[in-house]
């Protein structure tokens, strides 16, 4: 989930729930806007993933905490790309791959999500998208993903919303897989597909 700006406050803290790293805690800055995914819907969502994530290239657009992009790499992804428009948000994320000694399964951009798009090269496996609720974005950056070569075939990607907002606007080439609602968000898995469904 996204940082947005920073306040001075204590420390936020994440705990990886499954994997390799499971049970580590990871600090973040704390920042407007930031609200990482939580406990619960990432056992979800990483339960869903299972079949999917072994070796798998990511990345988290929103990254702020880096709590998606981590838990992804412990379970077993190839590689995360950890996006995010915060310097010091990236910063830590840095850290912590260097603490885990896995430096060499992941990279981080200061760049919006917007800008890590239009320029990426490499096509994912699985992408993150859970921008902050009240800057509106998740429909914008859907649309430009789906057109970007940020996706491989069958790719699948996570949107996390506000429980309060209409779905947003998502690509013919998106076909939804699972949707679950808890703790006031909306959290979807969507499928893409090169060709969009003509029926």
């Amino acid at each position: 989930m996204s940082a947005t700006g920073s306040r001075n406050a204590k420390q936020g803290q994440v705990r990886i729930i499954g994997g390799q790293w499971r049970g580590r805690k990871l600090s973040f800055p704390p920042a407007d806007g930031l609200r990482p995914t939580g406990d619960r819907t990432r056992e979800t969502l990483f339960n869903w993933l299972a079949p999917h994530i072994h070796g798998a290239r990511c990345a988290d657009l929103f990254a702020g905490s880096g709590a998606l992009g981590l838990e992804a790499l412990s379970r077993g992804a190839a590689h995360c790309d950890f996006v995010d428009i915060a310097g010091a948000a990236v910063r830590q994320i840095q850290h912590h791959l260097e603490t885990l000694g896995a430096l060499d399964r992941g990279s981080c951009h200061v760049l919006s999500a917007q800008q890590y798009l239009e320029q990426a090269a490499t096509p994912c496996d699985i992408v993150f998208v859970d921008p902050p609720f009240a800057l509106q974005l998740t429909g914008a950056v859907c649309a430009l993903l789906a057109d970007s070569p940020a996706l491989n075939e069958g790719a699948l990607i996570y949107i996390e919303t506000a429980a309060s907002e209409p779905m947003p606007d998502i690509p013919p080439q998106w076909t939804l897989h699972r949707e679950r609602a808890a703790g006031g968000v909306t959290y979807r898995l969507f499928i893409h597909s090169a060709v969009a469904d003509s029926h």
